[in-house]
């Protein structure tokens, strides 16, 4: 495909429903008022209510003159809290009963070693496993032939080695390592989704993307002050902006002509930065046996099942 998609090109959305995950900063926040804009009605799916509150005002500010403009809804979710996930999916489904877009972009990186309640590594419970379940219990409402998955990766997915599916423990825990470890786990994820979804005849498409290098928050999440700080301050000058981020995100979310199974990424050098286009998944993503191994550990430790294989 082409480069030079802008928010311009996204289609008129009035009537479609969206879910963000993550959507009170940075890319989710950016993803979220751009769909606003074009006329949809996006749940701002958010761990702090208040930061999520705060953010739609901002959006309705922004989109306050839009002839198209949508609506933004907070709703809470907590992706390592299994309770948080059941009780948005019961709430969006009897809300709203179908779903159009859904993308799965909220992250932590590098955190300090720790384990949820669940007993589940907190990078793998935030990145991966939160939003499979989410994937799972929101699936009844995707409309056939409209819906469609975004899982938002990084390039920090590329030299990821994988590991055992799902990491339950924190032995030789390495914080970086592990992160890499969730961000390919989100391709295989993806890419996984898709073939079981064409496997049981639905027109519904799973994609994933990645916002190159962006300047966001996500460095928040890293304990040891110093390293943030400096992180923060090379992303100011080097990175791209969160709007400019969110572009591959959106085109993987609504141009008509994404097809399952692809992965969107900046067109410039190495992919760091620029217009959105159609780039490689990450070697070993696609592969079906890492992709069932993901799966059933998936299931297995968040109770929740769907696709399984026939």
């Amino acid at each position: 495909m082409t480069s030079g998609w802008s928010r311009a090109d996204i289609p008129d959305h009035r009537g479609r429903i969206a879910v963000v995950t993550g959507a009170s900063s940075g890319i989710g926040l950016e993803t979220t008022r751009a769909l606003v804009a074009a006329g949809a009605t996006v749940v701002m799916a958010c761990r702090d209510e208040e930061r999520g509150r705060a953010a739609r005002s901002d959006i309705d500010r922004s989109t306050a003159t839009g002839e198209a403009t949508g609506e933004a809804i907070v709703a809470p979710l907590e992706l390592t809290d299994p309770g948080s996930i059941e009780r948005f999916g019961r709430w969006f489904t009897t809300t709203f009963g179908r779903l159009d877009i859904l993308v799965n972009n909220a992250g932590v990186m590098a955190c300090p070693p720790s384990l949820t309640t669940t007993g589940v590594e907190r990078q793998w419970a935030t990145n991966h496993l939160g939003h499979f379940a989410l994937t799972g219990l929101l699936l009844p409402a995707f409309v056939d032939g409209r819906a469609r998955v975004v899982t938002v990766s990084s390039l920090a997915a590329t030299g990821a080695e994988p590991s055992r599916p799902v990491r339950t423990d924190l032995d030789h825990y390495a914080r970086f390592p592990v992160y890499r470890e969730t961000k390919l786990a989100n391709q295989v994820f993806a890419a996984e989704l898709n073939h079981r979804l064409a496997a049981a005849g639905s027109r519904s498409i799973s994609v994933a993307a990645h916002p190159g290098v962006t300047h966001t928050n996500l460095a928040a999440g890293i304990a040891v002050a110093p390293v943030a700080a400096v992180l923060r301050a090379l992303s100011r000058l080097l990175a791209q902006s969160a709007a400019d981020g969110a572009l591959p995100i959106l085109r993987a979310a609504t141009d008509p002509r994404v097809e399952g199974g692809q992965y969107y990424g900046p067109a410039g050098p190495r992919q760091r930065r620029g217009p959105p286009e159609q780039v490689p998944l990450v070697v070993g993503a696609s592969d079906r046996s890492l992709g069932r191994a993901l799966w059933h550990r998936s299931m297995e430790l968040s109770g929740v099942r769907y696709l399984a294989d026939r």
